[in-house]
């Protein structure tokens, strides 16, 4: 059964006890904050930093009764709860981003957004790199660069193509040799 929509004027609103203006959300509490902290990280592959920027925002947006809560307190106690797992996000994020075709440079800035610890980064940085020639070949399957061409692309196309490796992130000697293969001519991955 369809659901039926009806639409009420605005100038009606107000005879039939609908307010045109939004009530200001209640300020937040300690229990409140606890429940948009679970409420995000049920909904959400997140980090630790992600979730303090998320509860602090909250908190600039809402306002704040009684005693200020702290919003790295709550997020330490997620991680001690197993529910934030920086290292698994980055493992996780590392890997969609480079069956995307991204590169090193667009990785590195995924997790630096990410508010990912520069030791997590630093301990997957040869993750990435061990996946560099795969993702590029990825990109450049995605976008018909190089050995996935129709044809044979002349000075202006490579150009482009170049530029479009190197902004997914892809190292520049990389994305050159790429670009640089002929048609149906694919590199070795392990080269």
């Amino acid at each position: 059964m369809a659901a039926l929509h009806v639409l009420i004027p605005a100038s009606l609103w107000h005879k039939q006890g609908v307010s045109a203006e939004r009530r200001p959300p209640k300020p937040l509490d300690n229990a409140a904050l606890e429940r948009l902290a679970l409420r995000y990280v049920e909904r959400f592959a997140t980090t630790r930093g992600k979730l303090i920027a998320y509860l602090r925002r909250k908190v600039r947006e809402r306002g704040w009764a009684g005693e200020p809560g702290d919003a790295a307190a709550l997020a330490d106690r997620m991680v001690d709860l197993g529910y934030v797992n920086d290292r698994l996000f980055a493992e996780a994020r590392v890997g969609a981003l480079g069956r995307r075709g991204l590169g090193a440079r667009r990785v590195a800035g995924a997790l630096r957004e990410a508010h990912v610890g520069e030791a997590d980064s630093e301990a997957l940085a040869p993750v990435i790199e061990g996946q560099a020639m795969a993702a590029a070949l990825t990109f450049a399957r995605r976008k018909r660069i190089g050995p996935y061409g129709r044809g044979e692309a002349d000075r202006d196309v490579q150009q482009k193509q170049l530029a479009a490796m190197l902004r997914a992130g892809h190292d520049f000697a990389l994305s050159r040799r790429i670009v640089a293969c002929a048609p149906g001519d694919v590199p070795e991955e392990d080269a």
